[in-house]
């Protein structure tokens, strides 16, 4: 293997590992929202995409809906069919190997695929596929750990990991922050989830904050 293949595999494994191991929050929060363990590891199996699993969980087990789950999931989620469509031409895979590629196009293989892109197709390819194999073999390991392990406590709700799923979201939002804009975004969502809590189901406040995020993107982009 190169000098650079090394490299590439290095920050795979590096970033597969830190990720993966946030799958046993995961685990607890599924467990503590009221999920079985077989069902946390078949959302962490087949939906594979950190934030939707945790909004599905969040909601859920907040009493709302199935439809307000969902709904709030693919919202979520609709980012990843935008990284298959910036990593199509880069893989450039046919057949049954793109339904893999689909399963394992997440935030970090993109990530870790492009930072490669000016060593090459071939590194960058690498790095796509050693972080998204990586990440899902570690989430879902974690997953499968967090969630026997809030099984074994009994009552997850008395040990606090009732506030995982909150405290996930926030993990995962706050190295996102880079800029004013970014930050101011994130304060408008978090005032409106908070004024529509007492008056709505449980998903909708959610579902309001990913449209508003939406309308200011849009915004930003038209005010350029």
């Amino acid at each position: 293997m190169s000098r650079v293949n090394r490299a590439t595999a290095a920050q795979s494994l590096s970033v597969s590992l830190t990720v993966g191991a946030y799958g046993i929050a995961f685990g607890a929060a599924s467990v503590a929202a009221g999920f079985t363990v077989l069902q946390s590891c078949l959302l962490s199996l087949l939906t594979f995409t950190g934030a939707s699993q945790f909004a599905v969980v969040g909601v859920l087990g907040a009493g709302g809906s199935a439809l307000s789950g969902i709904a709030t999931a693919t919202l979520l989620g609709v980012r990843n069919t935008l990284y298959g469509l910036r990593m199509a031409p880069v893989l450039n895979v046919r057949g049954l190997k793109r339904i893999f590629a689909a399963q394992l196009t997440i935030d970090e293989s993109t990530g870790v695929a492009l930072s490669q892109e000016h060593l090459g197709v071939r590194e960058a390819r690498q790095g796509f596929w050693l972080t998204g194999i990586g990440v899902y073999i570690f989430w879902n390991l974690f997953t499968l750990a967090g969630a026997l392990g809030a099984q074994a406590m009994g009552n997850p709700a008395a040990w606090g990991l009732d506030a995982a799923v909150p405290a996930a979201f926030l993990g995962l939002l706050w190295p996102r922050l880079t800029n004013k804009s970014e930050r101011l975004l994130a304060v408008a969502a978090c005032a409106l989830a908070l004024a529509m809590t007492p008056y709505f189901v449980p998903g909708v406040p959610i579902i309001a904050t990913a449209l508003l995020a939406v309308i200011f993107g849009l915004g930003a982009k038209i005010w350029r």
